[in-house]
C-alpha cells in the first residue's frame, strides 16, 4: 500500500477581494508518495510556490486541504511537528546575512540535533564547490543557492521541499546536485518534493510528475506511465479523425497530418490502420515536450 510524504485536496488558496482577488491555487490535489522524487512543474505564476509555502505553513489554505506525513501545517501545533520533519529551500534565498556557510551550518544544527550530519554538510559543500568559509552577505546566488541546499539537505529529513533548487548553478554543479539528491536522499527512503523550470535536468531523476498551469493541476502521476501514454503520429489518408478522447492536438500540412495524444496510443493506432490511414512515424515525446503541449492545450481552452 503506497504511504504519501504530502498529499493536497482540493486546495484552494487566494489573494485579495472582489474583481482583484486572484486564485493563485484552484483546486489542487496531489499525491506525493513517500520515498519518490517528485518533481512539480509549471510556468512562472502556475501556483507552485504558493503550494510549497502551504506545505510549510508558511501560508493558509483558502479552502481545501493539504497533510504532510498525516499532520496539517496550518494548524499551529502541528505544524512544529510537520517543521521538524521537513527540510526547506525557498524561492527566495536571499540570505543577507554575515554569516559564512560554516556557521550557517552550525546554526542549523542546534535545531536538528537528532538528524544532522556534519558529514554530509562537508560532502554537500564539497561536491557543490562551496568553501565553509564564504560569506553569505557578499555571496553570489549561487553560492546562497548552494549554502541553502547544504544546510536543508544535511538536516536528513523525511522530506526535503526544494523551490527551484537550481538557481544560480551551472550545468557542472548542477550535475553534482542531482546525483546528490539521488545517493544521498532518496536511497535513504527520503521524499523530496522540487518545483523547477529545469525540465531536462528533472527528467534524470524524477520518478513521479506534476505538472500545474494556472493553479490547476493538468497532470499527475509515475514518470513512466506519463511518457509510455503520450505519442506523435504522423499519418497520411483519407477520413481521418477531427477529435477523439485521445487526441491532444492535430496539425495538418500539405504531405501529412500530425498528431499528439495523450492516452491510449495502441489502441488510437489500431483505429487509424482500420480505417485505412497509413501511419508514416510515431514517436515518443520527451518531458519537454509534454510540458508544451498541456500548457498550450490548457491554454487554447481558457481563451476559448
Amino acid at each position: 500500500m503506497t504511504t504519501f510524504a504530502l498529499q493536497t485536496h482540493s486546495l484552494v488558496k487566494t489573494y485579495g477581494t472582489g474583481r482583484k482577488q486572484i486564485r493563485a491555487v484552484d483546486g489542487l490535489s496531489l499525491n506525493v508518495p513517500e520515498g519518490s522524487i517528485y518533481g512539480l512543474l509549471g510556468r512562472n505564476s502556475a501556483g507552485k510556490t504558493t503550494t510549497l509555502r502551504m506545505a510549510m505553513g508558511l501560508a493558509r489554505p483558502t479552502s481545501g486541504s493539504i497533510e504532510v506525513f498525516g499532520l496539517n501545517p496550518a494548524q499551529d501545533p502541528e505544524r512544529v511537528k510537520v517543521l521538524q520533519q521537513v527540510g526547506y529551500v525557498p524561492e527566495d534565498k536571499a540570505l543577507t546575512s554575515s554569516l559564512t556557510v560554516h556557521k550557517l551550518l552550525e546554526l542549523n544544527r542546534a535545531f536538528y540535533p537528532d538528524t544532522w550530519s556534519d558529514a554530509l554538510a562537508r560532502k554537500v559543500c564539497d561536491r557543490l564547490e562551496l568553501p565553509f568559509n564564504t560569506v553569505l552577505a557578499r555571496a553570489s546566488l549561487g553560492n546562497k543557492t548552494k549554502a541553502a541546499l547544504a544546510a536543508a539537505i544535511a538536516q536528513r529529513s523525511r522530506l526535503l521541499i526544494l523551490d527551484e533548487p537550481t538557481t544560480g548553478l551551472d550545468p557542472v554543479v548542477l550535475d553534482s546536485l542531482l546525483r546528490l539528491l539521488v545517493e544521498d536522499c532518496t536511497a535513504e527512503g527520503r521524499t523530496i518534493f522540487l518545483s523547477t523550470h529545469q525540465l531536462p535536468e528533472i527528467e534524470q531523476i524524477a520518478d513521479h510528475i506534476g505538472i500545474m498551469d494556472r493553479g490547476k493541476v493538468l497532470l499527475e502521476g509515475p514518470l513512466d506511465d506519463i511518457r509510455a501514454s503520450f505519442r506523435r503520429f504522423t499519418v497520411t489518408g483519407a477520413a481521418l479523425p477531427a477529435r477523439s478522447e485521445s487526441i491532444l492536438s492535430t496539425r495538418k500540412e500539405a504531405h501529412a497530418t500530425f498528431y499528439v495524444v495523450q492516452r491510449n496510443p495502441e489502441a488510437f493506432a489500431a483505429e487509424l490502420t482500420r480505417n485505412g490511414a497509413e501511419i508514416l512515424d510515431s514517436s515518443p515525446l520527451s518531458l519537454n515536450e509534454i510540458f508544451l503541449e498541456l500548457c498550450r492545450t490548457a491554454e487554447g481552452r481558457e481563451e476559448a
